[in-house]
């Protein structure tokens, strides 16, 4: 029987699963889908905001005191989450990717439109573009690439006191084909020949002490030896600003914690949306997913449910105004009135109380209910679907993903008759 059923294949699920594949535990992954990593910037956000302010935090250590008491930050304390991200950045399945971070402080780097969004760990192909360095910039596209706008970039970025212009380099140094998304173009970009002619027609645009700002783009299974090859021969330093969906940075993770547990012999079946489950005496029993045939069952000792809430599917509501978690129908804290689920104004600078509300859980991140009592005592949660936090408006969803997840396997171990690595 396995040791841990993981729900979800998002970046909650993945590290969770790997964590425990790595603590010897016998593990499998379900999930509907690919997960949420595709549509990220790849980047690992910790804390971006707090409250209502508009001033991005600096150093998000510092403030987490000021979250609600049920925020899972508040619940984990700063040591488990430290050891958490610590364990992420030396994993050897993303250390290719080189996550790093400027000491305690949040980074600035470019959003696609040009503004300066926080992230407290960005991969190597990101941080040359980090605001506390003054040098220009150049911000280079492909003619007619869609949803990349080098000169609205530039624009905004001079707004903010960032010297910056634009440049464009014609569509056939990528691809001789139009219809190409940004994940196809960096599959281009992995071909040697193809960074040949995107060298070529970088150093007609690039001037002396400029660093290039480029789509991401750069390769999608070989990035790091497309990124050192241009930085090489260009002699100067090179960084990604993320596109809009589908993003490479968030695939090139996703893709090597996939490569990772493999490795360990965990396997990951997507395609495999939780439609029930089965608890004898508060104990899960088995979870039930659908199939083309007759439903599948999924045992296992212990359960971890990483689905994602409201962005991942996790969580559905109606007409009715009845807002539930889909696998186990856990209790949430979302209001069961839907004139209560969204205020007036759409961005309205608290957010919405149908994203803030989730499963709650306690310190060792088990579902509870409204009493405070375990819900079913195999069972524990991690990752967006947790309660009092709004992890989008917060910038905080990678962060908590990665502390939660890996802090969840932790609580597996020591609180299950498992086998100790």
């Amino acid at each position: 029987m396995l040791d841990l059923l993981v729900i979800g294949a998002g970046l909650t699920g993945l590290t969770a699963a790997l964590r425990a594949a790595e603590a010897g535990l016998r593990v499998k992954v379900i999930a509907k889908g690919m997960g949420a990593l595709y549509w990220t910037t790849g980047a690992i956000d910790l804390l971006g905001y707090v409250g209502v302010e508009e001033r991005a935090v600096t150093n998000p250590w510092a403030r987490m005191a000021e979250l609600d008491a049920g925020h899972p930050y508040r619940l984990l304390g700063e040591v488990r989450i430290r050891q958490a991200l610590t364990w992420f950045q030396q994993c050897p399945a993303v250390q290719a990717l080189g996550y790093a971070s400027a000491g305690d402080d949040n980074m600035l780097t470019p959003s696609p439109a040009g503004a300066w969004r926080p992230t407290y760990l960005a991969p190597a192909g990101q941080r040359a573009g980090a605001a506390d360095d003054h040098r220009p910039m150049v911000i280079v596209g492909l003619q007619g690439m869609r949803d990349f706008y080098p000169h609205l970039i530039a624009r905004n970025l001079n707004a903010q006191g960032q010297a910056a212009r634009a440049a464009m380099t014609p569509w056939s140094v990528l691809s001789e084909q139009r219809d190409r998304n940004n994940t196809q173009l960096a599959e281009a970009v992995d071909d040697p020949r193809t960074q040949q002619r995107l060298l070529d027609a970088l150093k007609l645009v690039v001037k002396t002490g400029e660093r290039i700002g480029l789509p991401a783009i750069l390769g999608r299974h070989a990035h790091p030896q497309a990124l050192m090859r241009l930085q090489r021969e260009l002699q100067t330093d090179i960084f990604e600003i993320p596109t809009l969906p589908p993003s490479t940075p968030g695939i090139r993770l996703a893709t090597a914690l996939r490569h990772a547990l493999e490795a360990h012999g965990v396997r990951v079946e997507i395609g495999m949306e939780a439609i029930g489950f089965h608890a004898e005496d508060g104990v899960v029993q088995w979870v039930e997913t659908a199939t083309s045939a007759r439903p599948l069952k999924h045992r296992a000792r212990t359960f971890l449910l990483a689905t994602g809430g409201v962005l991942g599917g996790g969580f559905f509501s109606d007409h009715t105004g009845r807002f539930w978690e889909t696998v186990f129908d856990l209790p949430l804290t979302t209001p069961q009135d839907r004139k209560r689920w969204f205020r007036p104004r759409f961005l309205d600078p608290q957010g919405q109380p149908a994203f803030r509300g989730g499963v709650a859980v306690n310190d060792a991140l088990q579902p509870i209910d409204a009493a405070g009592n375990v819900v079913y005592t195999n069972l524990w949660a991690a990752g967006g679907l947790l309660a009092h936090m709004d992890p989008i408006l917060e910038r905080s969803l990678e962060g908590v993903a990665i502390a939660t997840g890996v802090a969840a396997v932790e609580m597996i171990r020591q609180e299950s008759p498992l086998p100790v690595a």
